[in-house]
């Protein structure tokens, strides 16, 4: 089937999980770090401080994401999708009126569940149900919406920040989730056959069964990739959760950093579309291992170089791990461990990664307020990925012999 006959049969079910994917933005890093320096003026926050805060909020969505991505395994999307966006509208108003650090973290912990956590998790889990053949291709085309927020939406309010005063952008930000809804809902009453996949053997993991959480838990492959899992979402959120701080540090404009992130988006679509396209062919055992090398050379490259241009050239290799890791570890859970618990399985893995952008900020933040620069910092963090990578090829090559033909 070409991608254009795909796209045609499937445009309802796949515009669901963009409208989600899209959604999600307003609770992703790279949305909420442009407001940064306001927020740190406005709560008298130095760069640990707002990152330990930001932290506290992440901890603790992505401790209740362990157990509220289990309601992915017994509501069905039509529940699920516009209830998880009307959450995400209110904490966008609570950002706006937030009155003290306790309510900065509370509103950093709504955005950061029902955006970054559920409305990601409830994509994901329909694309990888409602497609087996072409999971691939449709989790890559569902990330499609979370793309294109982060090229256009930190320039969009970057921009508007000179006319209007930042908790108002917050307002605004709410306002478009709540656009979003009116256009969710007639898709999801097409919703198809949401849990028929869950019982369907098609979709069998290793040993020819479908894995419960607590039996992935107690196997070893798990433990191998949770380096990986953490690695692009801690340090790819540190990335853009210090924009501020590094343009100061590299005397570039944070408007001149910023205009660079739509070459991370480009190689992360390109990626990302590659991955999936690979992943319905060979599988996600062979792709696992090298997701992340990319972004380690990204942020070796990027530690060292003086202009904007050539800066360039590292953010978009840090954007082709990041389309891959959009697309072949949601395909891998499904592979590996099978369908029928995919919610629950996924909600842990989901977790994960929250609590990596938890633990990214925070831990580079204190290391910038005792004088490391976050540049300094990223040749360490390139080291890192090599060793996670190297883990997981490990962890897959003796699992992979489980799998079902």
């Amino acid at each position: 089937m070409s991608i254009l006959t795909f796209l045609r049969r499937n445009a309802p079910f796949l515009t669901v999980g963009v409208l989600l994917t899209l959604s999600s933005s307003f609770g992703q890093t790279f949305f909420i770090a442009v407001f940064a320096g306001q927020i740190r003026q406005a709560f008298d926050l130095s760069h640990g401080d707002w990152g330990v805060l930001y932290s506290a909020g992440t901890t603790a969505s992505a401790a209740v994401m362990i157990w509220a991505g289990l309601a992915t395994d017994t509501f069905r999307v039509r529940v699920l999708g516009p209830a998880v966006l009307l959450l995400l509208a209110l904490a966008c108003v609570l950002m706006a009126v937030a009155w003290s650090r306790t309510t900065l973290v509370f509103a950093i912990f709504a955005l950061r569940f029902a955006g970054q956590g559920m409305a990601t998790l409830v994509a994901t889990v329909a694309m990888a149900r409602w497609f087996v053949a072409s999971r691939g291709k449709a989790l890559s085309i569902s990330r499609v919406g979370v793309g294109l927020g982060e090229a256009f939406l930190p320039l969009i309010f970057v921009a508007l920040m000179g006319a209007f005063d930042w908790r108002m952008l917050w307002l605004l930000a709410g306002a478009i989730v709540l656009l979003i809804l009116p256009m969710l809902r007639p898709l999801l009453t097409l919703e198809r056959t949401p849990r028929s996949i869950a019982e369907d053997d098609q979709a069998l993991g290793m040993g020819g069964g479908h894995w419960t959480r607590g039996r992935m838990l107690r196997h070893p492959l798990f433990w191998f990739l949770v380096p990986m899992l953490i690695a692009p979402p801690a340090f790819s959120t540190a990335f853009f959760f210090h924009q501020v701080h590094l343009a100061e540090a590299k005397g570039w404009s944070h408007v001149g950093l910023v205009s660079l992130f739509p070459v991370f988006t480009a190689a992360s679509f390109v990626s990302m579309f590659a991955a999936g396209w690979v992943v319905d062919r060979i599988g996600t055992a062979r792709l696992m291992p090298l997701v992340i090398l990319p972004m380690a050379a990204g942020f070796a490259g990027f530690s060292a170089v003086p202009t904007l241009w050539a800066a360039g050239i590292f953010i978009a290799l840090m954007g082709l791990t990041q389309g891959m890791a959009n697309t072949v570890p949601p395909a891998f859970w499904a592979e590996f461990y099978g369908a029928r618990h995919l919610g629950g399985i996924k909600a842990l893995a989901a977790a994960l990664m929250v609590l990596g952008t938890a633990i990214g900020p925070a831990v580079t933040g204190v290391l910038i307020d005792r004088g490391l620069a976050f540049p300094q910092q990223m040749l360490g963090i390139a080291v890192y990925f090599v060793l996670a990578a190297g883990l997981v090829g490990v962890g897959i090559g003796r699992a992979r012999r489980s799998l079902p033909a």
